[in-house]
């Protein structure tokens, strides 16, 4: 006889995993042009992956990093280590190597699993970082032999699978709270601060992720096939390799970002959505090989930093359909997106293209407030700027190791994010600027988002950064560093972008004072590890400007 004994059913992300291989088994994964399988054989691959890692004694939350590609390794990597009790710690390979040594240091990983292309990196590492004692080597080769590193075990992803793998391995029942990722802040602010989420905390995020897209703008449909264009090293690739794989969604992976694959693989395998920051729609739209493919039905949400409006008008001529969302590291990371309203589809088409360009407004469970400096409530007004603060059941509950931080980051339980915004009257959040990125001239604020909105627009302008270097009497004063496009190289001037804001002053857009007083041309940008324009740098650069 059964006893009849309630159990609690734990929101782990097994739960995801097991839905996509019992509804969907068939569905394809693709990574670049050499390994096509589907969800039945990644599962397989899963358990054999976890097993082995077993064997090898990591088990029981050991903290594995990962230094890898966008790639289908990387995604049975995303499963297998939290599933089978693990933290999964996915490492910003982008950053430099001490950086890089400080994170791991600081997470106290047992092991990890890294791309041959950083392998030169073990070698600066190994003597400062004590606490990894297991190495394995993810490679395209067949025939790759991993180095000898004195004082660690190391192997090969393959071999691994195959000499210690066992596909009949059974997952253990984990509960739900257990911490099942970890991964650190981009430091621009000081150093890299700890964040990790619970199993329960990243289920929820992706049931609610699909909610937000039945409303019109970029939707999701079972036939959308998504080409994993966020770096999976950058908050689980915003969560969205889980929501597909609970979708049964077509995965393809592209490995290390190569535009011309990219391309290549959006027209081979159909590829209907994708998201990123601005810099990889700027990528996609301005390489020299984007003219001789047809990207009319794409569907991407672009985060991480504003939508210049000059990008989401070049995409949309394109026959790219663009969205923005919002979110950040400590928040899982999503918290708005820009899709419509209901009741919004009959408004003109200007008025939607503004809708699309905004922040967005909450998902379902989002609670999202606009303050002031005492914690009011700014009107929805248009106008009246304050800092977005917010409550989700994914947002962080600490940073790692950091009571400080963590105190300051927290007022009454919300959740201080420090992006500057306002409310508009129809309940969407407009960002002007990060408190940091903001310009303080004259005890007055210009938003740094909006200018370079504008001066994206202009036809010469292939990218632009605006950001505030010292002035003896205003304290502040904005200066323009941009990027012309190939043939405005050396026609474009200063006058060229002044007459230009000059006309949205004339319109009552932008006050005369916020035109920048300097302007800088330039070959390119410095970038930060996930791809957005490094204003930090830049201020670095210019300071005694």
């Amino acid at each position: 006889m059964l006893e009849k004994i309630p159990v609690r059913y734990q929101l782990t992300l097994d739960k995801i995993l097991y839905r996509a291989v019992d509804q969907f088994p068939d569905v394809e994964i693709v990574y670049k042009d050499k390994v096509r399988y589907n969800y039945g054989e990644a599962y397989k691959r899963i358990r054999r992956l976890a097993s082995a890692l077993e064997a090898i004694g990591l088990k029981d939350g050991a903290r594995i990093a990962t230094a890898e590609w966008n790639t289908h390794r990387h995604f049975e990597a995303y499963f297998a280590i939290p599933m089978m009790g693990n933290i999964l710690h996915t490492i910003n390979v982008s950053i430099a190597p001490m950086d890089i040594a400080y994170i791991l240091n600081h997470a106290e990983d047992d092991a990890i699993l890294i791309n041959e292309d950083f392998l030169p990196f073990v070698e600066i590492l190994k003597d400062h970082v004590k606490t990894i004692k297991k190495i394995i080597v993810l490679t395209d080769k067949e025939d790759f032999e991993p180095p000898k590193i004195e004082g660690k075990e190391v192997y090969e992803y393959e071999s691994l699978l195959r000499d210690y793998g066992d596909e009949s391995y059974e997952f253990p029942e984990v509960d739900e709270n257990k911490v099942a990722s970890l991964m650190y802040t981009s430091g621009t602010t000081g150093l890299p601060k700890g964040v990790y989420f619970s199993h329960r905390q990243i289920v929820l995020h992706s049931l609610v992720t699909p909610l937000q897209f039945v409303y019109p703008g970029v939707t999701l449909d079972y036939r959308d096939v998504a080409l994993s264009l966020v770096p999976m090293f950058h908050v689980h690739a915003w969560g969205l390799p889980y929501t597909f794989t609970l979708l049964g969604f077509k995965q393809v992976f592209p490995g290390k970002f190569d535009f011309s694959v990219i391309l290549r693989l959006i027209e081979k395998e159909k590829v209907t959505f994708m998201a990123g920051v601005p810099t990889l729609l700027h990528m996609l739209l301005y390489h020299p090989e984007s003219k001789n493919y047809d990207l009319s039905g794409l569907k991407m949400v672009i985060g991480g930093a504003a939508l210049p409006k000059g990008l989401y008008e070049e995409a949309k001529r394109r026959g790219i359909k663009v969205v923005s969302g919002y979110g950040l590291t400590e928040t899982c990371p999503i918290l708005t997106l820009s899709n419509l309203k209901p009741g919004m589809e009959t408004l003109p088409e200007e008025k939607k293209d503004e809708i699309y360009m905004s922040t967005g407004f909450p998902w379902p469970l989002v609670q999202l407030r606009i303050v002031d400096s005492e914690f009011k409530d700014v009107p929805k007004d248009g106008e009246t700027m304050g800092e977005i603060v917010v409550r989700a059941p994914w947002v962080l509950t600490e940073y790692y190791k950091d009571p400080e931080k963590t105190a300051e980051a927290f007022v009454d339980g919300w959740f201080r994010t420090g992006d500057v915004a306002v409310w508009t009257e129809d309940g969407y959040i407009k960002i002007v600027d990060r408190f940091k990125d903001v310009i303080k001239s004259g005890g007055e604020w210009i938003s740094s988002i909006t200018l370079e909105s504008i001066i994206s627009t202009h036809p010469g302008v292939s990218e632009v950064a605006v950001i505030g270097i010292p002035h003896e009497k205003w304290g502040e004063r904005p200066m323009a560093i941009i990027v012309p496009k190939p043939d405005w190289i050396d026609k474009i001037t200063a006058d060229d972008i002044k007459g230009h804001l000059m006309k949205f002053v004339e319109e009552g857009k932008i006050p005369k004072w916020w035109v920048p007083d300097h302007y800088e041309f330039r070959k390119e940008l410095p970038k930060t590890g996930t791809g957005k324009i490094s204003k930090r740098a830049l201020r670095d650069e210019y300071r005694g400007k």
